[in-house]
Order: structure tokens, then C-alpha cells, then sequence
């Protein structure tokens, strides 16, 4: 069943079976403000609170995001949420999620998409981390992720020259998961958000808090956080189905009900 609403001003949420998935639709070209932010974070934390259990983000206009509306924003480049809430607050979201990229991601646009647990782009696609050319540095954690994606010299590259990539070189140096046909993204990112939200939902929250501290602080820290982890996992009922039918059918063959 699909369903769809108005989540806020320029971004609507279509339910489709156990897919939540956010479109950004601010005309012309979902250029980035505070508020616009505010309103996309609050609504992937509604999703957590409804019956979806992967989050897809798209946009309906023709980028994904061309970057910030420097109009909205005052001379020391805030407004509204400040850097480090926003990548908390999207990062904390315990659904997997997915960015799907067409037209321009560029500044403020990709770091969006880089919030995202997996990037999928569209063939003709350009995104790039563009804020040097107007004097500029990335200012939401684009830099960091970047770096955590592509490694140290590669993520200084894309920061620095401030260019526009196309989608196949930033798959090869790891910075996006997949590049498909323009005419395929749509069907091809519902697949994956289909599929995520049909996997075992306490699995994937363990498996994003780990990635998390490793990143943050270490493969160490985050094998100190695994016997945790572990244990709110084997606590689920989806473990029981998966063994279940393992037991019964073979690897594979598990309905998981997320809980």
C-alpha cells in the first residue's frame, strides 16, 4: 500500500509498504536553508516513529540539491541547526538510508546525500564539494565524510579543486555505492530501500552504531561496543525467525518483521 502526505513545506513522504520515501520539492533547484534542514531531520525522525523501516531520499525537482541558498544564510553562515546537530541528529537515525542522486549534489546538496548510509546516482549526475570556489569550505561535515569515504588525499582533493565529479569516478574512489542508468534510479533505489526494509531492523541499528564509533573512535572502541551491540541483536525476535529458518529451509529464506 502507498500512501503520501505533506510532511512540511517542500518535502513530501510517500509510504510504500515499509519504505518511507522523503522528496525534497523546493523549486527551483532544493537550494539549502535552515529551516529546510530543520524540516527534512524532523521528518526522517517521524519515520523512525512510523511503520517504515528504510528511509529513501529523493528529490522531484531537477537536482538533487544544487546547494545552499546563500540568501538564507547570515554573514557567519548559520542558520537555524548548527553543523554538528544536524550530522548528530541524521546520523542517530536508526533506519538504514538511502540518498538517491540525479542532476546536481552539489555543497551543502552532497553533504546531505553524504549523511546517508548508501549513495545511489543517476548516470549524468555531477556532484561535488564546490564552497573553495566562493572562498568557502565545506560546512556540513562534507570534508570528514569525504575523508571517511575516500581516504585522506582523495577526500583533500574533492574539498579543495571544489569540482564538479561525475557519478563513476566517485564510485571508484568509494565515495557513492552504485551508478545507474538515468532512467533506472527511480526503480533501482526503491529496490534497494525494499530490500533493507524487509532485513532484520535491529541488525542494521547495531551495524550503523558500530560504524559509527569506529569512525569516530576507532576499530578498538568499537569492538569494546560489540558484545553490547551483540546483545540487544540476539535479543530479537527476527534472530529466532532467521535460525528458525535456516534450520528449516536453509540460508536466505527468513520473513523478518524488524523487531
Amino acid at each position: 500500500m502507498v500512501s503520501q502526505h505533506q510532511a512540511a513545506e517542500h518535502i513530501q513522504v510517500e509510504l510504500d509498504g515499509a519504505v518511507a520515501i522523503v522528496t525534497m520539492a523546493k523549486p527551483p533547484h532544493n537550494l539549502l536553508n535552515g529551516t529546510f534542514i530543520e524540516d527534512l531531520i524532523a521528518t526522517f525522525e517521524r519515520a523512525v516513529d512510523s511503520e517504515a523501516r528504510a528511509i529513501l531520499l529523493r528529490s522531484s525537482m531537477k537536482h538533487f540539491s544544487a546547494g545552499a541558498d546563500v540568501d538564507g544564510f547570515g554573514s557567519d553562515g548559520r542558520d537555524g541547526a548548527t553543523a554538528a546537530d544536524i550530522l548528530d541528529r541524521l546520523a542517530a537515525v536508526p533506519l538504514p538510508t538511502i540518498a538517491a542522486v540525479h542532476g546536481l549534489a552539489l555543497g551543502g546538496g552532497l553533504e546531505i546525500a553524504l549523511t546517508c548510509d548508501l549513495i545511489m546516482a543517476s548516470a549524468s549526475a555531477r556532484l561535488g564539494l564546490v564552497e573553495t570556489s566562493i572562498g568557502l569550505m565545506p560546512l556540513l561535515g562534507g570534508v570528514q565524510r569525504v575523508v571517511e569515504r575516500a581516504g585522506m588525499a582523495r577526500g583533500k582533493e574533492i574539498a579543495m579543486f571544489g569540482r564538479r565529479h561525475d557519478p563513476e569516478l566517485l564510485e571508484r574512489w568509494g565515495v557513492i555505492n552504485a551508478v545507474v542508468a538515468d532512467d533506472a534510479l527511480d526503480e533501482a533505489s526503491r529496490s534497494w530501500a525494499q530490500q533493507l526494509a524487509a532485513g532484520p531492523t535491529v541488525a542494521y541499528t547495531a551495524i550503523k552504531e558500530l560504524a559509527i564509533i569506529a569512525s569516530n573512535e576507532g576499530v578498538r572502541s568499537a569492538d569494546q561496543a560489540q558484545e553490547s551491540a551483540a546483545q540487544k541483536v540476539w535479543a530479537s525476535e527476527d534472530v529466532q525467525r532467521g535460525l528458525e529458518s535456516f534450520s528449516e529451509s536453509g540460508p536466505g529464506t527468513a520473513i523478518f518483521q524488524g523487531t
